[in-house]
């Protein structure tokens, strides 16, 4: 994060702020390995407040010099014009994911729109948001394609792809997670859209030790697999992932689709499609949804795969 980076980011910050988004998106994505000294930097804009997070630890002098670009663009004409009103650097590399807030009053949770869907997401208290911006076309897609369907949502955290696929007319979904706050999260984002909630079931269970409730409730025409990479205790992507795509012929419907998802940069989309031929040969794979053009990546393989495979009929 050079002097000659870092003026990189804040011209593509004001350019950015100069027409701000009217929802919610990345502003800056450095993760995606196309701007040089910039790699562990990614900037979202979330409808008035900017969250800056760092994925690796800078040096002294290289945080301190980010610090006063930041909020040299909040005394800009771009920041005023754009709305802006908070500035937030998330600290990522650190256990708690600690969060300053550099401009701006301090603000726990707010109702963020994609879509014209609203989301409740949270501010400096967790890691993540609640909302996965990368994923946007993922939930477009699950919208466009949930008509008159029943749908199993795996690993459904904050449920954004269950308010997209009630919104898509959906008959009924199912969210599983193991976080109960998550689904609680899911819960209030159904009800910010006025959904109705006797369509939606929350199931806070670990998945593997609970085929025989998901399959109960099945079988299903859409089911969305959208893991973390890791987490202790519960998924490693290298093993689990595999598990779950062997269930999959006995959760669908004989014309069933699947979207397959997957965020590790090590693994390509070949991790995915040939998981699906050895452990689910009856489905076959059909499409790789495109990335939002705001996460630009150097290797496409490295970004989200976001993949669809469908039964055999």
């Amino acid at each position: 994060m050079n002097t000659d980076a870092l003026a990189i980011l804040h011209d593509h910050l004001l350019a950015a702020l100069t027409t701000p988004p009217a929802e919610t998106r990345r502003l800056f994505h450095g993760r995606g390995r196309c701007w040089p000294g910039l790699e562990q930097v990614t900037v979202d804009w979330l409808q008035g407040v900017v969250l800056v997070a760092l994925f690796k630890e800078p040096e002294a002098a290289q945080l301190d010099a980010l610090k006063a670009l930041l909020m040299d663009i909040t005394q800009s004409p771009q920041w005023a014009q754009s709305g802006a009103h908070t500035l937030l650097l998330q600290h990522r590399y650190l256990l708690q994911s600690t969060t300053e807030w550099l401009f701006g009053d301090v603000i726990e949770e707010m109702t963020i729109s994609e879509g014209g869907l609203k989301y409740r997401v949270d501010l400096g208290r967790k890691q993540n948001t609640g909302l996965f911006l990368d994923m946007r076309y993922g939930r477009d897609w699950v919208r466009a394609n949930a008509q008159g369907k029943r749908v199993l949502n795996l690993f459904a955290y904050t449920c954004g792809f269950s308010v997209a696929a009630i919104e898509g007319g959906a008959t009924h979904v199912v969210n599983l997670d193991m976080s109960s706050p998550a689904l609680s999260r899911g819960r209030d984002n159904h009800r910010l859209n006025g959904h109705d909630l006797s369509q939606v079931t929350f199931l806070g269970h670990d998945l593997f030790k609970s085929w025989g409730k998901v399959i109960g409730k099945g079988p299903y025409d859409l089911v969305i697999i959208d893991p973390p990479s890791f987490q202790k205790g519960s998924f490693l992507l290298t093993k689990d992932y595999q598990r779950v795509l062997r269930r999959l012929p006995e959760l669908l419907t004989p014309q069933g689709t699947v979207l397959a998802c997957m965020n590790d940069p090590a693994f390509g989309a070949d991790f995915l499609i040939d998981g699906v031929t050895r452990e689910a040969p009856s489905l076959r794979f059909e499409q790789r949804l495109d990335n939002p053009p705001e996460f630009p990546d150097a290797d496409v393989e490295c970004g989200l795969k976001a993949l669809v495979f469908s039964l055999n009929s």
